[in-house]
């Protein structure tokens, strides 16, 4: 049987990844390691939790100790890393926890990888999961492509794009079996709503104001989070040694016009009267460091792997904002912090 760690799975991107997992190759065991902090909730996962082929861990991928204790405990014979701090404007506040976790803690796995598997590099693999952020800003049309050069602008993406460069160092002086993913934003059912599009969901939802930095006129190209995970699936198993692979939606919008989509598309579903939403929008001072344009070229993986994105957003956006309307009490209890008592009752002796 073969033995997959994914890190972060019970993330936002990360449940859809070991959901899918689980559900697609039976005779794999996962393993799920999370730390369960704020955005870690596994409610997303309740589904397959009693799955026979599925195994949650608590812990931290900083902890060396422990990381070294679990590869030794499963023998695993592949990574898919995507434990990571996401959020731009906690890496504003606090760049050192975006630090310690996205560079030491992707060392601290490719270090247990790389003891376990020194004998034998044959059919292992660490994935390394990333973002378009590493790039920079896109000033004068054209895409990001697996070419560009890095030109990361805020703490968030420059302790990405450190945690790339490592990795592809440890493929270059020890040899690790490696590959790379960067991409654009994801959107979707589960997402913490610290984000943009569950943020505003929710205070559509509660009559609350919706702030948007600056004018609204920052460009980002949206994937919705399931073909997100379907392009990990394709990387993980058809993905070349060595190789990075953008992934992309082939969906850019200006901030301002997708949260006016939202806006729209609410006011539809809460039956109240065209308008009504927008009236929330209230601009606020621009983010330090926000980049204007981001946009990916993923001509690559679609040629090589066969990968394509299944929904555009006005499809992906209207299944988007039913699941959370349909799931008030996920959403409820993620802003109330009541889903840390599920943790307690199933996970703690």
């Amino acid at each position: 049987m073969k033995k997959i760690l994914i890190t972060g799975g019970a993330g936002f991107i990360g449940s859809h990844v070991v959901r899918l997992f689980v559900n697609s190759y039976p005779d794999y065991q996962i393993v799920n390691l999370d730390a369960l902090t704020y955005a870690g909730n596994l409610e997303n996962l309740r589904d397959i939790e009693d799955n026979d082929n599925y195994v949650f861990e608590k812990g931290d991928i900083t902890d060396q100790e422990f990381i070294n204790g679990l590869f030794h405990k499963y023998e695993f014979d592949g990574v898919i890393h995507l434990a990571a701090e996401s959020h731009v404007d906690r890496s504003i506040t606090h760049p050192l926890d975006f630090l310690k976790t996205n560079i030491l803690g992707t060392v601290i796995l490719m270090n247990a990888a790389k003891e376990l598997w020194k004998d034998n590099f044959d059919n292992k693999l660490f994935y390394h999961v990333s973002t378009d952020e590493v790039y920079g800003s896109l000033h004068d049309g054209g895409f990001f492509t697996e070419d560009t050069p890095y030109d990361p602008q805020s703490p968030y993406s420059a302790s990405k794009a450190s945690s790339d460069h490592f990795v592809r160092a440890y493929a270059n002086t020890y040899g690790l079996p490696i590959v790379i993913s960067n991409c654009s934003n994801n959107y979707g059912p589960n997402q913490f709503p610290e984000k943009l599009i569950p943020l505003f969901i929710n205070n559509i939802r509660n009559n609350k104001p919706l702030p948007v930095y600056g004018k609204g006129e920052n460009v980002r190209d949206w994937l919705y989070v399931v073909d997100h995970a379907r392009a990990i699936d394709m990387v993980y198993h058809k993905g070349k040694l060595g190789e990075t692979y953008n992934i992309g939606g082939f969906n850019e919008w200006k901030n301002i016009d997708l949260i006016k989509v939202v806006c729209k598309v609410m006011d539809e579903k809460l039956g109240r009267e065209e308008g009504t939403s927008e009236k929330l929008i209230t601009y606020v001072k621009d983010r330090a460091g926000h980049d204007l344009r981001y946009a990916i070229d993923a001509q690559k993986i679609m040629k090589e792997l066969g990968w394509e994105p299944s929904l555009q957003f006005e499809e992906g956006i209207g299944k988007t904002i039913d699941w959370y309307l349909e799931n008030e009490d996920w959403l409820n209890h993620v802003t109330s912090g009541d889903y840390q008592d599920y943790y307690n009752k199933t996970y703690q002796s």
